[in-house]
C-alpha cells in the first residue's frame, strides 16, 4: 500500500474528527470567544465543482486551526501526528499556511467509467479552500514528488487551462489526482476523470450543483453561521444503495450543524415537490402530559394526535429514510424499537390500530431506568378526549383475552386498575409431605384516571413514582427545559433522550452503538442528552432538528 495515501485519509477522517472535537469541546471555548466559531458563510463554495447528480456532499465550513482551541486533551494534535506520521508531510509547515475555511468531500458519481461489466467505482472529490494559491501549488508539487520517490509513476496534464497531476501506475484504491483550480481551491480525487468532470462543472454552470433547483431551495433553509453542511440527493442515494423505494416522497435533504451556548443544533430539511400535511397541529408549548413523566425518565416522547401518524408525512419520511439506510423499515424498527416490539408481541396488540388510533389529544410515552438489566419500565399518558374511554375498554378486553385478570387497587388514595396474572411456584419439602405451592400475583400493567389524563404503566413501582412525585416531573427539570429551549416553536412535540440514563438500554438493543461510541469518544463522554423535534410551516418541506446538550465544564 502506498504510504502517501495517509494524506487523503487525514482529510477525510480529519473532517469528521474535527466535528467531533467541536461538539465535545465547545463549552470550554464558548466562554472565551464565541464569535470565532461562527462560519462566514452557510453554503459550500466548492459546490460549483460537484455535479447536480451527486448523491452526497459534506462540507466543514471552518478552518481546522480555529477548532484547535476546542481541544481538551489534544485530540486534534494527536490526529494530525498519527495520520501524517508516515506521509512525510508536516501539517504546520506544508498545509497550515494556505488552508482556508472550507473542506468539502463529495461523491461525484456512482460509477467513474459508467461500465457495468467491471462493477461500480464511485468518484470521490475532495476540495480544500486555499488562501494562498501559490503556497498550495507548492504543496501539491511536494505531495506528488514524495509519491514519485515512493515508487509511483506520475502524469502531468493540462486540461482546460488547469494543471492536473496524477498517478498512472497504482492499483485503483491507491490512485490520487490533484490540481489547484483558480485562486480558490485545491482539488484531490481518486481518478483524473473526476477532476476533469469537476472542471467541466465550473465551465458549464448548468451541470453543477449550484444550478440545481433542489439545491437552491435547500440552501435557503440553512441557518446562518453553521459549522458544517451536508446535502443529499435522496433518489440517487437510494440508487447508490441498490434500492428501489416503495414510496418516494422526498427528493432531497440538507443538514446543518451550528453551535449555541448550550450545545449543538443539527437542523435538517426534507424537500418535496408535493404538498405535505403535518400529523397534528403545531404546539406552542410542551404538552401537559409531561407533568406525569418523572424526571428520572431516560426517554420521553411527547406531542398530540397519534391517530393519523401512520399516514402522515412524518411517517413517510421515516419509511423512506429507514429503507434507504437499512434496506427496510422493519430492520430499523427491530433494532431501535425493540421494547415496543416486545410489548406488542407479549400483549398480542397492534400499536397503530389498538392504541394510536384513539389518541387524538396530548400524549407522552416514556422509558424509565430499569431495575433489572435490559428490562425497561414504561409509562403512557394520554389526554382524556373522544375515543379514549372506548380505547381503554378495548385494552381491558385484550388483557382478559390474554388470560389476565383486571384487579382494583388503591395507591395513595388513587383507584387503579391492574392487569394481573396468577402464577404458581413449587417449593420442595420432604418426601413424605410432598411439594407445596405458592400462588403469586404478577402485575403486567396498570392504568388510572388522574385529572384530565389516563395513565398507563408497566408496574406498580412506576405508578407510585408518578403519583407521589408530582414536584419532580420531567417538565420541571432544568436539563429538559434547557434542551427544549434550543428547539424552535411552534413544533410537533419532542423526543428527549437522557444519554446517561438510557445508555445501557440503547447499547443492549443496538450493539453497533458501542462501536460508534468508541469512534466518537470525546462526544459521547460529554453528551448529556439529545432532543429531537419537527417544525416549520412550509407545505413542501419537512423541517426538524436535533439538539445535543453536553455536560458543563
Amino acid at each position: 500500500m502506498n504510504r502517501q495515501r495517509s494524506f487523503i485519509g487525514f482529510i477525510v477522517a480529519g473532517a469528521i474528527a474535527l466535528l467531533v472535537i467541536a461538539i465535545a469541546g465547545f463549552y470550554w471555548f464558548f466562554a472565551k470567544s464565541p464569535a470565532n466559531l461562527i462560519a462566514s458563510t452557510s453554503t459550500s463554495g466548492a459546490a460549483i465543482f460537484v455535479s447536480k447528480l451527486s448523491p452526497v456532499m459534506v462540507s466543514l465550513l471552518a478552518n481546522p486551526d480555529r477548532l484547535q482551541a476546542l481541544e481538551r486533551e489534544g485530540e486534534l494534535s494527536k490526529l494530525k501526528t498519527s495520520l501524517f506520521a508516515k506521509s512525510g508531510i508536516d501539517y504546520k509547515e506544508d498545509i497550515q499556511p494556505w488552508l482556508g475555511d472550507e473542506i468539502t468531500l463529495a461523491i461525484t458519481t456512482l460509477d467513474i467509467d459508467r461500465e457495468l461489466e467491471n462493477g461500480q467505482q464511485p468518484g470521490y472529490l475532495l476540495a480544500l479552500a486555499t488562501k494562498q494559491p501559490e503556497k498550495s501549488r507548492e504543496f501539491v508539487e511536494l505531495l506528488f514528488s514524495k509519491r514519485a520517490l515512493a515508487g509511483a509513476n506520475l502524469d502531468v496534464e493540462k486540461y482546460k487551462g488547469v494543471k492536473l497531476i496524477y498517478d498512472n501506475s497504482q492499483p485503483e484504491p491507491d490512485l490520487l489526482a490533484g490540481a489547484v483550480v483558480g485562486e480558490g481551491f485545491v482539488l484531490f480525487a481518486n481518478d483524473p476523470k473526476v477532476l476533469r468532470d469537476a472542471i467541466n462543472n465550473v465551465q458549464a454552470p448548468d451541470l453543477n450543483l449550484t444550478s440545481s433547483p433542489e439545491y437552491q431551495k435547500a440552501t435557503k433553509e440553512l441557518p446562518k453561521g453553521g459549522l458544517a453542511v451536508a446535502f443529499l440527493n435522496l433518489p440517487i442515494v437510494a440508487k447508490w444503495q441498490g434500492l428501489e423505494l416503495p414510496e418516494q416522497l422526498y427528493n432531497s435533504q440538507i443538514i446543518s450543524l451550528a453551535l449555541n451556548p448550550k450545545g449543538l443544533l443539527a437542523e435538517t430539511t426534507f424537500l418535496t415537490s408535493s404538498e405535505i400535511v403535518s400529523p397534528s397541529a403545531p404546539l406552542s408549548k410542551p404538552v401537559g402530559a409531561l407533568q406525569y413523566v418523572p424526571a428520572s425518565a431516560g426517554l420521553a416522547i411527547s406531542g398530540s394526535n397519534l391517530s393519523n401518524l401512520a399516514n402522515s408525512d412524518l411517517a413517510k419520511v421515516w419509511r423512506q429514510a429507514t429503507a434507504t439506510i437499512y434496506g427496510s423499515e422493519e430492520d430499523m424498527v427491530s433494532q431501535l424499537a425493540k421494547p415496543l416490539a416486545d410489548v406488542q408481541k407479549r400483549w398480542g396488540i397492534n400499536l397503530p390500530e389498538d392504541i394510536f388510533s384513539w389518541v387524538q389529544g396530548e400524549y407522552a410515552i416514556a422509558l424509565l431506568p430499569e431495575k433489572e438489566p435490559t428490562i425497561p419500565r414504561w409509562l403512557f399518558v394520554v389526554e382524556k378526549a373522544e375515543g379514549v374511554e372506548q380505547g381503554v375498554a378495548r385494552l381491558d378486553a385484550i388483557a382478559l383475552s390474554n388470560g389476565l385478570s383486571i384487579s382494583p387497587l388503591t395507591v395513595d388514595k388513587q383507584k387503579i386498575s391492574a392487569w394481573t396474572e396468577l402464577t404458581t411456584a413449587t417449593k420442595k419439602t420432604n418426601v413424605k409431605e410432598g411439594a407445596s405451592f405458592n400462588i403469586e400475583t404478577k402485575v403486567r400493567g396498570l392504568h388510572t384516571t388522574f385529572g384530565n389524563y389516563e395513565i398507563f404503566t408497566s408496574d406498580l413501582e412506576t405508578m407510585d413514582e408518578i403519583l407521589t412525585a408530582k414536584d419532580n416531573s420531567l417538565i420541571d427539570n432544568s436539563n429538559f427545559q434547557e434542551s427544549i429551549a434550543a428547539i424552535p416553536q411552534p413544533n410537533q412535540g419532542y423526543i428527549y433522550l437522557d444519554w446517561t440514563k438510557s445508555q445501557n438500554l440503547l447499547e443492549s438493543q443496538v450493539p453497533i452503538l458501542k462501536l460508534v461510541e468508541v469512534l466518537g469518544k470525546p462526544f459521547f463522554d460529554n453528551l448529556r442528552s439529545l432532543t429531537v423535534s419537527s417544525y416549520g410551516t412550509d407545505t413542501r418541506s419537512l423541517k426538524g432538528g436535533v439538539f445535543f446538550q453536553l455536560h458543563k465544564s
